[in-house]
């Protein structure tokens, strides 16, 4: 932090004793509905360079007096090209507007939208949510997860899974953000949905690689996601309705064009297992989304944002289980003057689950996490060449990872673990300076300073790792907030750019992320079962170190975009059970931790048009994921459960008019790895199973073709009513996908009639028609 001011502090001084400067600012909006363009491109003909709009839509650029031609561009929208005489400082709003559907392709000229060459941000996907919504999906339901999951890099675990798992990292390891708030379980459904109405995104960026200074807390990504503001102009509304759910989005302005309103709720019609349940199984979940900013005046904006979504799964009267995640967010953005701007951010987020068991044994589970935390960040726009990041974020954390009450008539006594408390401090200082046409560098330093607080009972163990019946030897009382242990990590980052001409670049990155939590899990997905702990006495913070060199292309005015990335990433501590470990209803589950090592790198190529008529993307991986853990699989190197060696992903829209358009996707991974038994041998009468090494067998490879027709009736010149249909078919050929293995057989077998005993393939969705009803007005 230090480090960062006094550099601040040097440019500054250096500024003074250069020639004169003035400064342009502003904001570029959407001119329909006053909504902020995010990474929307200000570029100076004049002097080759330009600049890119931040999260809340605003530029500063400082040049020498003169005459510029401005050209401010953004994906889907028309390029706005503008004279500025520049005498003094000044500020200048854009407002664009989108473009129509073209039938025909046509080269778009004078746009700038050529970030994949010339930005120094590699290993980032920008998702355009107009061509997302144009990918087939599941059930009709737009989902901006599994849109991710057809980027290079990132994989899934199989058929019906939202989850991330990007560059050999697990699906914990991953940074979601909405609003600028954590998501701890961003999916419903365990998984087979994510929580994201698409109608209420305005903006998601995957940042696999190259990792900005100002993210941290986690190893592997960080997917940033951002809501709509409300439209500031008029009011509006957007909804729709398929086979699974209904949903309706309202917006409008406050005061025009000073502040705006929007709230959204999204509820689920039918379980999506219906068509493979009894009546006597019931499946839900909703989401519900506001906001509200408010513009005081041009130099201050403020903003509050709401979740809040829920799932319910009751079966028959056994059992009721239910799991959700809810955030707040408040934002204050201040711009003390055309080079310096401000964002102050408050914000909460809390993820719990709950069971109800009403048959045989009797109980009540639950557990949660809290978060609040305080960010301020600050950023200079020193010059064209010259921008300076800094900022400081505290979080506090609650951990109650799980308290069982027994309910029935069998009784048994309470078990409760351990809860925890943490504080997390994070300082960092970024600068991001252009060398001339050909080069430019970031570098930045972030310190992470994480202390595993009080008030806690820690309890100490006798040579922990090698005992299966660990020996308590004594018992540490922490009073509240004393720290129990800290750990002060530094997070180097830097991210280079050559750039041989207009159209190729070659670029490289470092980063060193820190995640100072853990999801306590031994399955591929982060199910609501699973709990969250702290870094402290036994467990120490992840850390990964990923390097990636890069090689990118534009062609035909920036209408078509290619790269290929390399990336190798270490990771260490990080955590898994142990062998045979006792998980359920383990009051000491800290003697069950294990931490080791994991280690992924790969290839990975993709191409993309952007523009035109015919739209899509093609995606390539080819990686290896493997982890080494003392105390897991005999210590022995095994494959990460979500580990693929081959992906590729091909998706197309195509407009064939402006009543129909066509979208196609097709997906191919091969087999991940499982854990299988390979014997079984009798003890007591009881049948014990042995399994083969930790993770020795693969599924099946996977593969699947979806396809859609969208239909966009005419529309009345008096009436502001839109409407669309959208039909699909999911799983076009019908292919059927292993979503995991079961052993069916007798369980009480002995040893000589193992072979009786067999290991079947469970399938989730067949080919499955779909329509989707859905309006504006």
């Amino acid at each position: 932090m230090q480090k960062a001011l006094c550099l601040l502090l040097m440019l500054s001084a250096y500024a003074l004793h250069a020639q004169k400067q003035n400064t342009l600012s502003g904001y570029v909006k959407d001119a329909a509905s006053g909504e902020d363009l995010i990474g929307a491109t200000i570029y100076v003909k004049e002097i080759s360079a330009g600049t890119n709009t931040n999260t809340y839509g605003f530029y500063s650029l400082s040049l020498p007096e003169g005459v510029y031609r401005l050209t401010v561009s953004y994906l889907g929208y028309a390029a706005q090209e503008t004279e500025v005489n520049l005498k003094g400082h000044q500020e200048m709003n854009f407002r664009l507007r989108e473009q129509a559907v073209q039938v025909k392709e046509v080269e778009v000229k004078g746009e700038r939208a050529d970030n994949n060459v010339s930005h120094v941000q590699m290993s980032v996907n920008r998702l355009n949510m107009n061509q997302v919504k144009k990918i087939p999906s599941l059930l009709g339901e737009t989902d901006i997860l599994k849109a991710a999951q057809m980027l290079p890099g990132v994989l899934s675990v199989g058929e019906g899974n939202s989850s991330l798992f990007v560059r050999g990292g697990g699906g914990d390891q991953n940074l979601i953000l909405m609003d600028e708030a954590p998501v701890y379980d961003p999916t419903h459904v365990f998984g087979l949905f994510s929580i994201f109405n698409a109608d209420i995104v305005k903006d998601a960026e995957l940042y696999k690689g190259g990792i900005p200074s100002r993210f941290g807390g986690r190893l592997s990504s960080v997917f940033d996601i951002h809501t709509k503001d409300g439209n500031s102009e008029k009011f509006s509304g957007t909804g729709g309705i398929s086979i699974l759910a209904a949903r309706l989005m309202l917006e409008g302005p406050v005061v025009k064009s000073k502040g705006s309103f929007i709230v959204s709720g999204r509820t689920s019609l039918l379980s999506p297992f219906a068509f493979a349940s009894s009546d006597k199984m019931n499946m839900r979940y909703y989401d519900l989304n506001a906001k509200l900013n408010w513009k005081s005046s041009n130099k201050n904006r403020f903003f509050l944002s709401l979740y809040s979504g829920r799932d319910d799964w009751n079966l028959r009267d056994d059992f009721i289980f239910e799991w959700g995640n809810t955030t707040g967010t408040f934002r204050w953005n201040h711009v003390f003057n055309d080079k310096l701007f401000l964002n102050t951010t408050v914000l909460g987020s809390r993820f719990g689950f709950s069971l109800q068991t009403h048959k045989a044994i009797q109980f009540d589970l639950i557990s949660y996490i809290n978060q609040f935390s305080v960010y301020n960040d600050l950023s200079y726009y020193l010059n064209p060449k010259t921008e300076l990041t800094t900022g400081y974020h505290i979080t506090y954390r609650y951990f109650f990872p799980g308290l069982v009450k027994p309910t029935g008539s069998m009784s048994f006594k309470e078990i409760k673990l351990d809860d925890a408390h943490a504080m997390d401090h994070a300082f960092y200082g970024e600068i991001h300076q252009r060398f001339g046409k050909k080069w430019d560098v970031r570098a930045g330093l972030r310190l992470s300073v994480f202390q595993s607080i009080g008030e806690a009972d820690v309890v100490h163990y006798k040579d922990l790792k090698n005992n299966i019946h660990p020996i308590r030897t004594d018992t540490v009382h922490y009073s509240s907030f004393q720290a129990i242990k800290t750990f002060v990590n530094p997070e180097p980052r830097l991210s280079l750019r050559y750039q041989f001409n207009e159209t190729s670049s070659v670029k490289a990155s470092y980063n060193r992320m820190t995640q100072n939590t853990h999801l306590i899990s031994s399955g591929t997905t982060p199910l609501p079962f699973n709990t969250w702990a702290p870094s402290g006495y036994y467990l120490k913070p992840q850390l990964a170190d990923q390097y990636a060199v890069g090689y990118f292309k534009n062609l035909k005015e920036n209408m078509y975009e290619l790269s290929g990335e390399v990336y190798y990433k270490n990771m260490t501590n990080v955590t898994d059970f142990a062998d045979n470990a006792n998980v359920l209803f383990n009051a000491n589950l800290v003697t069950e931790y294990r931490q080791g090592s994991s280690v992924g790198y790969g290839l990975e190529l993709f191409a993309q048009k952007k523009t035109g008529a015919l739209t899509g993307s093609l995606s390539y991986t080819l990686s290896k994921a493997v982890r080494t853990i003392e105390g897991v699989n005999q210590g022995r190197t095994f494959f990460a459960n979500y580990d693929r060696r081959q992906a590729l992903n091909f998706t197309a829209a195509y407009d064939l008019s402006e009543k129909w358009s066509l979208g196609l996707l097709f997906t191919y991974a091969t087999g991940r790895p499982i854990t299988l038994p390979v014997g079984s041998y009798t003890f007591d009468d009881l049948s014990i199973d042995q399994v083969s090494a930790r993770n020795g067998f693969r599924l099946p490879d996977f593969h699947r073709l979806d396809l859609s027709a969208t239909y966009i009736p005419a529309k009345s010149k008096k009436k502001r009513w839109k409407s669309q249909w959208a039909f699909s078919v999911y799983n076009a050929y019908n292919r059927k996908n292993p979503f995991t293995v079961t052993i069916t057989g007798n369980k009480s077998l002995y040893l000589q009639k193992i072979t009786d005993k067999k290991a079947e393939m469970l399938y989730l969705f067949p080919l499955l028609p779909q329509i989707t009803y859905s309006f504006k007005f």
